[in-house]
């Protein structure tokens, strides 16, 4: 992180709100830092957050006039889900479509889009690594804890540390899988570091996949019509913004798949 990009400690606060401000900067610095394959254009970032507050308006107006199975209490649990679900269907659907992509593109350009893909594999890492380095850390402590049973004052020493500096790191950990999986899913994984165009290509495919793994969860009652088209609006209506985004990163930037 540079000096730039570094908050000062006003901005990051103290105690456990500066854990999670923290946390929140370094997924924002991982996921949002632009690379070298990657263009923004903000029309077709407000047309992506347009699209989102539609659907979670329509979804709103569905289930308000309907129902839902469970209530609200099962829209929200349906929200917390998605939202830690999406990075990890991206994970294990997104190398088959870069391989994929990659294996389309022409063969001039196949050895600079692999090169590129240490972003998204940075990525990934810290995703999957940052929890489960302070989970093994917290766990390495309460086994050496275990270890020391018969030595009192050692033992306590361990708790002590565990204490002050283990659940900081838990709290760090939860607060960074959370700002962190929805940058991740947002951002695909930095996978526009390797091509501008392969996060439309993966947004499409992944919305249709998690749409399959969570096939009726929290669809509103209703007509068929209605539960019909709660369950293909979303999906279609992303599938179409990012069809319109390739179209125009294709029109505008003169970015092509195979270019």
């Amino acid at each position: 992180m540079t000096e730039r990009q570094r908050p000062t400690a006003a901005e990051e606060g103290h105690g456990c709100l500066g854990i999670v401000t923290n946390a929140r900067t370094v997924a924002h610095t991982i996921f949002a830092n632009s690379g070298p394959g990657r263009v923004t254009d903000p029309v077709v970032n407000r047309v992506q957050k347009a699209r989102a507050v539609i659907g979670a308006l329509t979804t709103f107006l569905l289930i308000s006039v309907y129902g839902v199975d469970g209530g609200w209490s099962a829209v929200a649990e349906d929200g917390f889900t998605r939202l830690f679900l999406a990075p990890l269907v991206l994970i294990l659907v997104g190398p088959l479509v870069v391989a994929g992509f990659i294996w389309y593109a022409p063969p001039p350009h196949r050895p600079l889009l692999r090169a590129r893909l240490r972003y998204p594999l940075r990525a990934i890492a810290w995703f999957l690594g940052a929890p489960a380095v302070a989970v093994g850390a917290v766990i390495g402590f309460a086994f050496l804890a275990k270890v020391l049973d018969d030595y009192y004052l050692a033992q306590m020493l361990v708790y002590l540390v565990t204490l002050v500096v283990g659940i900081p790191v838990l709290v760090w950990a939860a607060a960074f899988l959370f700002f962190a999986s929805g940058a991740a899913a947002r951002y695909a994984f930095n996978t526009a570091d390797v091509h501008a165009a392969l996060p439309a290509v993966l947004t499409a495919v992944l919305v249709w996949v998690l749409n399959l793994v969570q096939l009726g969860d929290g669809l509103p009652n209703g007509p068929l019509a209605v539960r019909i088209a709660a369950f293909l609006g979303g999906p279609a209506s992303v599938t179409a913004v990012s069809c319109w985004e390739l179209y125009v990163l294709r029109n505008r930037y003169g970015v092509r798949v195979r270019g």
